[in-house]
C-alpha cells in the first residue's frame, strides 16, 4: 500500500454501460464501441492531447528511505542472520583496525623513545671540534692502497698513529659560535623549529657552598668530594684539558658534579619526570632533587651535598689504603619535608676576591672571610623532588640537582655587574690582581725590582699571607691574560657560548636540523665568510633511526594480508544478498506489480547492503576498541613496557566508510539480478 499511495496519484472510474441515459448522466467522456471497434467518441484523443499527457506524467521513483525502511524490516524479520553477516564481514575490519591501533601505539611509543633519547644525545657543537670520523677511520688503520711494491721476505710499518695526529692537527676547526646563536634566535630556520631545546654551554662555574655549620666550609658545587679519595687533582686536571671538551660525551666519570642544568622545555620534563613533592622550579633560585626510579640518592650525591660528613668518607678511604677492614655505612633515609628543607648558598667567583691596598686579593683560603660571605650569600632552595617516570627511556639526570638556565644566566649577569669586573674592563691592559701589565710573549721574567715605588709600597703594606699570595700571582703573571682573568671571575659573554646544544624533537627533526645547518654554511660561504662555517660530528648520526621505516612496511603488510579477508568477507555479504534476492522473489514481482521500477528494486538491495556495511563497520570498530585494553595489559605484562595501543578516530571512520562502500559493491551483481526479473515470473513464484 505504501508503494501504491506513491506511484498512484489520480483516480479513474471506467463504467460499462448499455443504457445511453444512464452513460450520458455520470460520465465525463463517451466511448461507443461495436464488434470491438471504436464507432463515436464525445472527447477524442488528440496530437495537443498526446504532448499535454506527456508533459503531465511524472516517472515513479522510490525514495532512499523507503528502501531503507523495506530493506531494514526484511533484515529484523531475520536478526540471526544479519548478526552472524554483520559479524562476518566486521571480521576484515576488525583485523586492520587492530593492526592501526598496534602500530599508532608502537609509533607513538618509537616517537617517545627517540624524544627520550634525544635529550640525552643532542647535536653538540663545539667552539673546537675535530672530524671524528676521519680520526676513526685512521685509528682503523684503513689507508689508501699502497701503490709502491713491497719487497719479500720483509715486514713494513703501518703508520696508524702519525696519521691519527695527523688528521687531528688537521682537522681541527674553531667555529664561530656567537654568530651560530645569533642565526638560531633569529627563528624560520630549520633549527629552532625542529628543536626541542637548544642548550648553550659557557666555562662557568657556578659556586654553591651548604650554610655554616660546625663541620666548617663545606662546597657543593663544583664537587669536592673526589678530593676526600685523593682524586680531585686527577679530575681537575681532566677538566682543564684542551681535548677532554671533544671527548667529554663519551669519557667516564663526566658527571663529578651532581648539579646538572635541566633542559629549557616544561612540557619534556613533565613528560619524562614525575614530582613526587613540592613544585617545579619557577625562579632563578629554586632547584629540584632528583631521585632514581627506587626513590634513592646514591652516597655521592650524598657527600657532595653535605647530608653526609666528607671527612667519613676521608676515614674509610685511609683505612682502605692501610688493607684495615672498612664497615659499610646503615642506609639512611630523609622525609620528603627534610629534604625540601635544603638550601645552599651563592658565591660568584668575583666573591672570591677583596680589594686591599689597591689590589684585589684571592680569599679564598681565608676560612673567616669565607663565612663571612657564605652568610650573607643568596640561597638557592630545593623546591621539588622528581624522579624519571616509567614511560621515559631517557638516559638523562638520575640523582643529583637540577638547576634552570635563568640560574646560569643570572650567575653570567652578577658577574659581569661585579667591582672587579668592570675594572678589569676598564683597563684592559693592566693585570687587577698585581696591578701589572699583561705580558707581551717577549717580555722578560718579572723582577722586584722592574716595580714601581708605589708597587713596592702596596706590597710593603701587605701582611706575609697576603704579600705571598701576591708574590704567587706575580709570579703566574707571565701566563695571564686579559681573556683569562675575565674566565677566571666568571665575567662570560652570553652571546658567545663555548658549545651548543641542540635537542631534536626526533630523528626526522635531527635531519632536518642538520639540512638547516648545511643551509647556513653554504649562505656563509656565498657571503664569503668561511670563517663561520660550522664543523661538528652528529653523535646521533650513527645510530639507527630505520625503525620507524621498518614498523610501517610491517604494518602496510599485515595490512595487506588482512585486506584479503575484508574482501572474502564483501563476497560472502554478496552470496548472502543474493540469497535473499532468491528469497524475496515474489515481493519483487509485487512491487513491480503495483509500479515499482528496476531502479527501484535495484535501491532496495542496495540499501540492505548499505545497512549490513554500516552495522558491520560500527560493530568491528566497536570490538577493536574493546580488544585494545586486554592487548594494552598482555603488552605490559609480557614486555614491561607502557604502549597506548589505540585507533585513531580518523582511521575508524574511514574503515566504516571502507566496509559500506565494499558491502555496496559486493551487492551491485545480486541487485541487477533482482532488478531484471520479470514481473510476472515473479508473481508465480511460490
Amino acid at each position: 500500500m505504501e508503494i501504491l499511495k506513491e506511484i498512484s496519484k489520480d483516480k479513474l472510474i471506467i463504467m460499462v454501460t448499455h443504457n445511453p441515459d444512464l452513460a450520458e448522466k455520470y460520465s465525463t467522456r463517451i466511448v461507443k464501441i461495436l464488434d470491438g471497434e471504436i464507432t463515436s467518441d464525445s472527447k477524442p484523443y488528440t496530437s495537443e492531447d498526446e504532448k499535454e499527457e506527456k508533459r503531465n506524467i511524472k516517472r515513479t521513483s522510490m525514495k532512499f528511505f523507503t528502501a531503507l525502511h523495506l530493506s531494514l524490516n526484511n533484515l529484523m524479520t531475520k536478526k540471526g542472520r544479519t548478526i552472524l553477516t554483520s559479524f562476518a564481514g566486521s571480521i576484515g575490519i576488525i583485523g586492520i583496525a587492530l593492526i592501526f591501533s598496534i602500530s599508532n601505539g608502537v609509533q607513538k611509543y618509537i616517537d617517545k623513545v627517540e624524544e627520550d633519547t634525544l635529550s640525552s644525545y643532542p647535536i653538540t657543537i663545539e667552539e673546537s671540534s675535530i672530524d671524528l670520523s676521519s680520526m676513526i677511520e685512521k685509528m682503523m688503520g684503513e689507508k689508501e692502497e699502497e701503490t709502491e711494491e713491497k719487497e719479500d721476505g720483509k715486514v713494513y710499518s703501518t703508520d696508524i698513529m702519525d696519521d691519527m695526529i695527523s688528521t687531528i692537527s688537521n682537522k681541527v676547526q674553531n667555529n664561530n659560535l656567537a654568530e651560530l646563536k645569533k642565526y638560531i634566535e633569529e627563528g624560520n630556520n630549520g633549527i629552532s623549529d625542529n628543536a626541542n631545546a637548544i642548550k648553550y654551554n659557557y666555562n662557568l662555574k657556578i659556586n654553591l657552598y651548604k650554610e655554616n655549620t660546625e663541620d666548617g666550609i663545606i662546597r657543593v658545587n663544583p664537587s669536592t668530594t673526589m678530593n676526600a679519595i685523593g682524586m680531585g687533582d686527577m679530575l681537575e686536571a681532566r677538566e682543564n684539558s684542551s681535548m677532554s671538551s671533544m671527548f667529554s660525551s663519551s669519557m667516564s666519570m663526566s658527571n663529578a658534579d651532581v648539579w646538572e642544568e635541566m633542559l629549557d622545555n616544561e612540557d619534556l620534563l613533565h613528560s619524562q619526570y614525575d614530582l613526587l613533592a613540592g613544585a617545579w622550579p619557577e625562579e632563578y633560585n629554586e632547584v629540584v632533587l632528583i631521585v632514581d626510579e627506587n626513590n634513592q640518592i646514591s652516597d655521592y650525591t650524598l657527600y657532595t651535598l653535605g647530608l653526609k660528613d666528607q671527612k667519613e668518607l676521608e676515614d674509610k678511604w685511609k683505612s682502605a689504603q692501610k688493607g684495615e677492614t672498612v664497615e659499610e655505612s646503615e642506609q639512611t633515609s630523609y622525609t620528603y619535608e627534610e629534604l625540601l628543607n635544603l638550601s645552599f648558598k651563592l658565591i660568584l667567583n668575583s666573591d672570591y676576591y677583596k680589594k686591599e691596598n689597591g689590589l684585589w686579593i684571592d680569599k679564598s683560603d681565608d676560612e673567616e672571610y669565607m663565612k663571612e660571605k657564605i652568610q650573607n650569600a643568596e640561597n638557592i632552595k630545593v623546591v621539588g623532588i622528581i624522579k624519571q617516570n616509567e614511560q621515559s627511556v631517557a638516559d638523562g639526570m638520575s640523582g643529583g640537582i637540577g638547576y634552570t638556565k635563568k640560574l646560569k644566566e643570572y650567575v653570567i649577569n652578577k658577574s659581569n655587574e661585579s667591582e672587579i669586573v668592570k675594572e678589569q674592563r676598564e683597563n684592559p691592559e693592566i693585570n687587577v690582581f698585581n696591578g701589572l701589565k699583561f705580558p707581551n710573549e717577549d717580555e722578560e721574567e718579572f723582577k722586584y725590582e722592574n716595580l714601581s715605588a708605589e708597587q713596592k709600597m702596596k706590597l710593603a703594606s701587605l701582611s706575609q699571607e697576603d704579600l705571598a699570595k701576591v708574590m704567587e700571582t706575580y709570579s703566574e703573571n707571565k701566563n695571564s691574560s686579559y681573556e683569562k682573568n675575565l674566565e677566571t671571575l666568571g665575567a662570560i659573554d652570553l652571546n658567545n657560548p663555548n658549545s651548543i646544544s641542540i635537542y631534536p624533537k626526533n630523528f626526522d627533526a635531527k635531519d632536518n636540523i642538520t639540512k638547516a645547518i648545511e643551509e647556513y654554511n653554504q649562505k656563509q660561504r656565498e657571503e664569503g665568510k668561511e670563517e663561520n662555517v660550522i664543523n661538528y660530528t652528529d653523535i646521533v648520526g650513527v645510530m639507527m633511526n630505520s625503525v620507524s621505516n621498518i614498523i610501517s612496511t610491517i604494518s602496510y603488510v599485515l595490512i595487506a594480508f588482512v585486506a584479503i579477508s575484508l574482501v572474502v568477507s564483501s563476497i560472502m555479504i554478496g552470496i548472502i544478498t543474493y540469497i535473499s534476492v532468491l528469497e524475496r522473489t515474489k515481493e519483487i514481482g509485487i512491487l513491480r506489480a503495483i509500479g515499482a521500477s528496476k531502479k527501484d528494486i535495484s535501491r532496495v538491495f542496495n540499501a540492505e547492503t548499505f545497512i549490513v556495511g554500516l552495522i558491520s563497520g560500527i560493530l568491528g570498530i566497536g570490538v577493536t576498541v574493546l580488544l585494545t585494553i586486554p592487548i594494552n595489559s598482555l603488552i605490559y605484562v609480557l614486555t614491561g613496557v607502557v604502549v597506548n595501543v589505540s585507533l585513531p578516530p580518523v582511521a575508524g571512520i574511514v574503515l566504516v566508510l571502507i566496509s559500506m562502500i565494499l558491502t555496496i559493491i559486493a551487492g551491485l551483481i545480486p541487485a541487477k539480478m533482482a532488478s531484471k526479473k520479470d514481473p510476472v515470473e515473479a508473481l508465480r513464484t511460490e
